[in-house]
């Protein structure tokens, strides 16, 4: 593998981390159990990379090595106590993945509906979910507090809606 081949496959493998965490764990009880699959999924990963075809979904090819660790483990383990079968953990990890994949979409159809919205009212929902109150939030934008939480009510509704009819366009 060439330098720059190399640094583009780190780059998938680190952006993917999280992802693949989020797969593992959905699958295992045990936490500590989970990164040690996650770090066996990343060495496996490095030693396969020549498998890996450019220009392809590098996450789901990612998510099904690491589906693979955790059937692994979980065969490895059976021997020990009793854990889930290989087809139930199977369809968990499919799931998982489904679940990961409808997220996504969401925050990118989330992130394309506040972008919609205007500057005040992206202020207004921006101080809220950082954790002001309704009051100091009003104080901020010059308004009274029983507007502001009119105006947020309006606000969140409007992205939900944003939202759902942003996802059922892409899924025409």
């Amino acid at each position: 593998m060439d330098k720059a081949t190399t640094e583009q496959f780190v780059q998938h493998l680190t952006d993917c981390q999280d992802r693949l965490y989020a797969l593992i764990r959905s699958l295992m009880l045990d936490a500590d159990a989970a990164r040690d699959v996650l770090q066996e999924t990343n060495l496996v990963l490095w030693r396969k990379s020549d498998e890996f075809a450019p220009g392809s979904d590098f996450g789901a090819w990612a998510c099904r090595v690491a589906r693979f660790q955790v059937l692994a483990w979980a065969r490895d383990r059976g021997r020990d106590r009793m854990v889930f079968d290989q087809e139930l953990l199977g369809d968990l990890a499919e799931a998982a993945e489904r679940q990961y994949a409808n997220g996504t979409e969401r925050r990118r159809a989330l992130r394309q509906c506040l972008g919609k919205l205007t500057a005040e009212q992206r202020q207004m929902i921006q101080l809220r979910y950082e954790g002001s109150t309704v009051k100091a939030v009003a104080e901020v934008v010059g308004k009274k507090a029983n507007h502001v939480a009119q105006l947020l009510f309006r606000i969140r509704a409007a992205l939900a809606q944003c939202i759902e009819s942003t996802l059922e366009g892409r899924e025409s």
